[in-house]
């Protein structure tokens, strides 16, 4: 596992939202993780713009049922990255006497 590493590109509560959607599952459609998160397009776009810049999410572009449709992954990075994180919040829980 990847050392504790806060990474604050993954802090904002949306992209949290999407890496921990994203860490259960190969792929994620764009409109799923969006209503997961309960976020219009735009804001789900600019989350997905910012993880990807990172380099922690990779995008995927297909036909399915006659319309265009974006899958959302992590990259193997993403989720080295997403551990970290994860593993960071628990520690400073730890600190503060939170038990997770």
């Amino acid at each position: 596992m990847t050392a504790p590493v806060f990474d604050a590109v993954i802090h904002a509560p949306g992209r949290l939202q999407i890496c921990a959607m994203l860490s259960a599952a190969d792929e994620v459609e764009f409109s799923v993780a969006r209503d997961g998160i309960g976020v219009s397009d735009s804001v789900m776009s600019k989350h997905v713009k910012q993880l990807e810049e990172a380099g922690h999410v990779k995008l995927r572009k297909a036909a399915f049922a006659g319309r265009q449709r974006t899958w959302l992954s992590l990259t193997a990075g993403g989720r080295n990255a997403f551990a970290g994180h994860v593993a960071e919040l628990t520690r400073l829980a730890g600190l503060a006497g939170i038990s997770v």
